[in-house]
């Protein structure tokens, strides 16, 4: 009975992480740090499915699909590929904004993300 109580335990734990999962799923709009500091409109477009994320970000250039997206519990993290290389961010959902850093370039830069208004 021991085991089987663990077993059920367990799979009930890892229910609750995907559970808690954010939401993000939707539009969103941000500031994104461009050479020189000068800030460009972007726009993301997040789909969430369990842990997975897919979607794409769009701003001066064609939209490009996120790569490598997950979503753990309050965390974002995803890839884009751009002409300049990789560019890998991370961010932090609380409520209508996602703190994200973005790393790749030069130097790791700041930005937060808004739910766009529907």
């Amino acid at each position: 009975m021991t085991r089987k109580f663990v077993q059920t335990f367990s799979i009930l734990v890892c229910l609750a992480v995907v559970a808690l999962a954010a939401d993000i799923s939707g539009k969103w709009e941000a500031q994104v740090p461009g050479r020189g500091g000068e800030a460009r409109p972007a726009t993301f477009t997040f789909k969430v499915d369990g842990e997975k994320l897919t979607g794409t970000m769009s701003g001066a250039r064609e939209p490009a699909a996120l790569e490598d997206g997950k979503v753990s519990g309050d965390t974002v993290s995803f890839a884009i590929t751009t002409q300049r290389g990789k560019r890998t961010y991370t961010g932090t959902v609380s409520g209508n904004e996602i703190k994200f850093k973005r790393d790749g370039g030069q130097n790791p830069q700041e930005f937060t993300a808004k739910r766009a208004a529907s």
